[in-house]
């Protein structure tokens, strides 16, 4: 079965974008993180990681739970089940496309 923006290769369209790539690489180890580290991490303005996230969302790849924490409304970014899956693929993908060793196992 092929992954929302992926092909039967693993590659995926939608998470290869630079900056798609690294807010799935930081949610991969994590339960959750919150928006604000994301956006940090990143070094984006919070408008340009709210469309990032859109795109993924839209996908199924990455959920938000929104809460209110000491009276401010927070935000934690992380990968859905299906999201974890098209990740790893993705970057399967890409250590063939580059000849990685690690793929030849």
């Amino acid at each position: 079965m092929k992954a929302a923006g992926g092909a039967d290769d693993g590659f995926d369209a939608i998470i290869h974008a630079p900056n798609r790539l690294r807010i799935c690489a930081l949610l991969e180890p994590a339960e959750k993180v919150e928006f604000g580290v994301v956006q940090q991490w990143l070094q984006v303005s919070a408008s340009v990681l709210s469309k990032h996230v859109s795109v993924l969302m839209e996908a199924g790849y990455v959920q938000q739970i929104k809460a209110v924490r000491d009276t401010r409304q927070r935000v934690w970014l992380s990968l859905t089940k299906s999201g974890r899956a098209a990740y790893h693929a993705h970057v399967a993908a890409l250590r063939v496309i580059v000849g990685d060793p690690q793929e030849q196992d």
